[in-house]
């Protein structure tokens, strides 16, 4: 198949199966765009980051928090906004505790982020009166609350915190020993600080969840011995296309048109910035092998800001179903071509930019029949 990639970004495909086990051909597009000056537009920065082919986490998988995740899921029902940065304390004075914030479009999402401090015990267990002041603080699960309370010396009695099985803070067995001076978490809710080991805190973070953490293990399916025997290699009949969503729903939102505003709180050194997201129309259209095109228009459905790096990416997504193999499609365009490329391929020619275009091509080929001969 051949993938015509007009959009000076990076694209690929993939094929995506349905529960029923209907493939779709999937194009990605991912632009990389500079986090742009006060009062100015974002622009197409000039090193375009790759499509992630794999998950990736900070250390090992499944112990460590996720980073990038794969940008080949068959659908997303919604746009996944996600942030992976820093909190920065206003002025560059080092602070005990900094709101951050992070507005766009529908989205406001503010929380606390706190100095290192360690759990205290004495009559009670409760947070260390002392806070190590930051000026600067990575934003994680890794650092948010929850984690696996493995203190006890009997594995039967450990417990993991399924919202965030990964983060800190959290105990069970309040064995005060064991507890006192164990990490509290970096993060928590402006309303709901943590107090005790044992509460039911709201992990807060602005990146991608883990795929085994819930609530976003739910849309997985069953996973049974029924499902064994009768439907692997297939999804189960329960998996719902929300799993595919890997921000936290209070960060997912329609798809968005481009325009939208972005706000952030403390996310930079310069402590408030904000910009519009790109206006920009993605066209894919897919040429089967028989049969007139169908012209598509892909959708952001994922929307990752970088403000430590000074950039953002947007990866638009478009498909359609196969009836029955990838080779009934024969090529594949992103993004736009001028008239003369439709009227070339009308009549079954070649296209050519510029006429030095042409000339060296004839030239090529001139010197591979001289090299032949």
């Amino acid at each position: 198949m051949d993938l015509i990639n007009a959009t000076g970004m990076q694209v690929g495909y993939t094929l995506g199966m349905e529960p029923s086990g209907r493939e779709h051909l999937v194009v990605a597009v991912k632009g990389t765009f500079a986090i742009p000056p006060p009062g100015k537009e974002p622009e197409l920065a000039e090193k375009q980051i790759p499509l992630v082919e794999a998950d990736t986490f900070t250390g090992e998988p499944g112990l460590s928090a996720p980073v990038y995740e794969t940008d080949y899921p068959l659908r997303k029902p919604r746009c996944d906004v996600l942030l992976l940065g820093s909190a920065y304390a206003p002025e560059g004075r080092p602070a005990e505790r900094v709101q951050v914030g992070l507005k766009l479009g529908p989205i406001i999402k503010t929380f606390r982020v706190v100095g290192d401090r360690l759990w205290q015990v004495g009559n009670s267990i409760r947070p260390g009166h002392y806070i190590r002041p930051f000026e600067r603080m990575p934003i994680s699960y890794e650092r948010a609350f929850g984690g696996v309370d493995d203190f006890p010396i009997d594995p039967s009695k450990h417990s993991a915190y399924l919202l965030n099985p990964i983060g800190r803070g959290y105990h069970t067995r309040l064995d005060h020993a064991l507890i006192d001076g164990a990490p509290m978490p970096n993060t928590e809710e402006l309303q709901e600080p943590v107090k005790k080991p044992d509460g039911n805190y709201r992990p807060m973070a602005f990146g991608p969840l883990g795929r085994g953490w819930t609530p976003r293990l739910q849309f997985a399916g069953t996973y049974d011995q029924d499902w064994l025997d009768n439907v692997f290699p297939f999804l189960p009949a329960d998996f719902r296309d929300d799993y595919y969503q890997s921000a936290p729903a209070d960060q997912q939102i329609p798809y968005p048109a481009g325009g939208e505003e972005v706000f952030l709180l403390n996310l930079t050194p310069e402590g408030r910035t904000g910009f519009r997201l790109p206006r920009v129309e993605m066209p894919i259209v897919f040429f089967p092998k028989r049969g007139e095109r169908t012209e598509t228009k892909g959708v952001i459905d994922t929307i990752v800001l970088e403000p430590d790096k000074g950039s953002f990416t947007l990866t638009w997504r478009a498909g359609i179903p196969l009836r029955k193999d990838i080779f009934e499609i024969v090529q594949v365009l992103a993004g736009e071509m001028p008239r003369g490329w439709w009227r070339a391929r009308e009549l079954g020619k070649d296209y050519y930019r510029t006429l030095g275009e042409l000339t060296r091509e004839r030239r090529r080929e001139a010197q591979e029949e001289e090299a032949e001969t």
